[in-house]
């Protein structure tokens, strides 16, 4: 539009010119070659544009002329080098598609094409093809050219830290990652490898510091950069907790103030606390963190903190930790423990039931056990607490990759990750090193010990050894159901006979005992021994 609109001006000033000359007339007079020329004033000045355009015409054409071979030069290099770019871009494509043979061919291509010197392009996609051919050994040296190239040292950098991975040479990876981050701090690749070498080599500080320089570069999100420094300050103070407390609480207390939810950094705030004394302040740190994740550590840390205190006293601490999260399965296994161990075993009880309405556990039902053997000593009612642990889901356990541990730890062992371990209920195993875990069988969820004490036992004591008595037919459940549970055969002499419920025989006989001077029936099947009520049990629960 604007081209536009100075054309029509220059058209205009033009004819607006033309038209005051015209308006105008004038006379030029000269003399050339002796003679003397007169014509009028726009004639002059149109043979003057015309003269002055050829004049240009020449010039052009001879100046056109000298540069033919040049722009002929220019032409079949520009050409050569499109060519040569084409063949790079082809390549680097194959190369992401791992067509080895086409990216072999266009590096070779592209390396006629253009300067290999002034391309580095060229040696990259060299080197990538080389990995994809499986020849490490020329990928190596050719990162190593590149290295020499400040252009490309990052890029080589980069390519030495995966090769020295892929052989799994730490330190060297260590190595190229700590020279990438000096010279680019804010590479995300290495950045991460260098913390994570730091970490698996207890260097917290340092760790702390490549944290500090990933935050002020923006390439960690703030969170992450909090909770990550957290951890690091977590690890710190525990490395630190046995021989310089004061250290372990300056940086336990930052890291609890960072991440109020991560339980090892209140743990370890409160241990070091603790230690140097401050027993109020080290109390209300665990308080914080069990409000906000109540923990098991957590709870025995609370309870315990005072060495010299009696039962009643860490039951009360465990009263005043219960009310800060009531009905939180942990809190009610905090009291129940508490209660146990102060002999409050109602209290103990009715704890323990909470828990295991709130979250039913293997832990919740063995507690169970131990409050039902102190309180009421009946064998039955214990290994039928111990029955339902058996069938209860897992505790929660510290778990990173798969592994479970003790204890937390802030770099998993299997990938060296930060931050990995998390309490949660581990995967459930499939087998054991002495054979695959015991599997419910069907009917079993219905049964109970008071279910197998309505068995009916038949047996008899025959010269100090037993000489079972078996049922030639099974009494049916329901009819089993309403009798009465037979008493456990108590030897009397050589000769003891154990008393028992007349049953049939399925023809409507009743089949009567053998005790002393009985013999058995002519043509009676062979007797099966038929255990005992606490046999059963011991079988089961054993």
């Amino acid at each position: 539009m604007l081209r536009i609109l100075a054309f029509l001006l220059v058209v205009l000033a033009a004819g607006m010119g033309f038209a005051w000359l015209a308006d105008n007339p004038g006379q030029v007079s000269f003399v050339w070659q002796g003679q003397q020329v007169d014509m009028s004033l726009m004639v002059f000045i149109i043979a003057l544009g015309l003269l002055i355009a050829a004049v240009l015409l020449v010039v052009w054409l001879v100046s056109a002329f000298f540069r033919t071979p040049g722009a002929i030069g220019n032409w079949w290099n520009t050409r050569r080098r499109d060519r040569g770019y084409q063949a790079l871009s082809s390549g680097i494509i194959a190369a992401g598609a791992g067509d080895a043979v086409l990216a072999r061919r266009m590096t070779k291509r592209s390396s006629k094409l253009l300067d290999v010197q002034k391309e580095p392009l060229i040696r990259f996609l060299d080197a990538q093809t080389a990995m994809i051919e499986g020849d490490h050994a020329r990928a190596r040296s050719t990162f190593e050219h590149m290295e020499r190239d400040p252009e490309t040292r990052l890029l080589a950098l980069r390519g030495l830290f995966l090769e020295a991975e892929r052989v799994g040479d730490e330190g060297a990876a260590r190595h190229y990652a700590e020279r990438a981050v000096r010279i680019a701090p804010h590479v995300p690749w290495a950045g991460g490898a260098v913390l994570e070498s730091k970490s698996l080599a207890g260097d917290w500080n340092g760790a702390l510091e490549i944290l500090e320089a990933q935050k002020n570069t923006r390439m960690i999100d703030r969170d992450d950069s909090k909770r990550l420094r957290a951890v690091l300050l977590t690890a710190k103070a525990m490395a630190a907790a046995e021989g310089d407390p004061a250290t372990a609480r300056t940086a336990g207390v930052e890291a609890h103030k960072l991440a109020p939810d991560l339980v090892p950094a209140g743990l370890v705030a409160a241990q070091a606390l603790f230690r140097l004394g401050d027993l109020r302040r080290g109390s209300k740190i665990l308080e914080t963190s069990w409000i906000n994740n109540p923990h098991p550590e957590i709870a025995e840390a609370y309870v315990h903190a005072r060495p010299g205190d009696s039962p009643a006293d860490r039951l009360k601490r465990a009263q005043k930790l219960h009310g800060l999260r009531a009905g939180n399965v942990e809190a009610e296994i905090c009291l129940a423990r508490a209660a146990l161990d102060a002999g409050d075993l109602k209290l103990a009880r009715s704890a323990a039931l909470a828990a295991a309405d709130a979250g039913p556990r293997e832990s919740v039902y063995l507690l169970l056990a131990d409050i039902e053997e102190e309180d009421t000593g009946e064998i039955g009612r214990v290994r039928e607490w111990l029955a339902r642990a058996i069938r209860a889901p897992r505790d929660p356990a510290w778990t990173a990759d798969g592994v479970v541990a003790e204890h937390w730890a802030p770099v998993s062992p299997v990938t060296g990750r930060l931050d990995a371990f998390q309490w949660k209920v581990p995967v459930e195993r499939i087998g054991t090193e002495e054979g695959p875990l015991i599997e419910a069988q069907a009917g079993d969820d219905a049964k109970t010990i008071e279910a197998d004490r309505e068995a009916p036992p038949a047996a008899t004591v025959l010269g100090g050894s037993a000489t079972p008595t078996p049922v030639v037919s099974p009494v049916p459940a329901s009819a089993v159901a309403q009798e009465k549970p037979a008493p456990t055969p108590a030897p009397a002499g050589p000769q003891a006979t154990t008393a028992a419920e007349p049953l049939s025989n399925g023809a409507g006989k009743p089949v009567a005992p053998v005790g002393a001077g009985a013999t058995e029936p002519a043509g009676a099947p062979k007797k099966q021994p038929v255990p005992t009520d606490e046999e059963r049990k011991e079988a089961r629960f054993a």
